[in-house]
């Protein structure tokens, strides 16, 4: 199961959350203190990697993977 790059970076946006910087393959989101994602480009975006971004941008994994399904 892989998730859309565009999909998870609004949800990031909505969350609060805003780019600080894009530099070779990834983009990096900030937040308040204490919460980072960064994010690979590309179209689509394995599981294991989602998880990891929803896990560092402390957004529950049940939330996250329902909105951007």
């Amino acid at each position: 199961m892989s998730f859309q790059r565009r999909k998870i970076l609004r949800l990031l946006l909505r969350k609060g959350m805003y780019v600080a910087r894009e530099r070779g393959p990834h983009t990096i989101l900030e937040g308040k203190p204490g919460r980072l994602a960064v994010l690979p480009h590309g179209k689509q975006i394995k599981r294991g990697t989602a998880r990891q971004i929803a896990r560092t941008a402390k957004i529950d994994w049940d939330e996250f993977r329902k909105e951007v399904s």
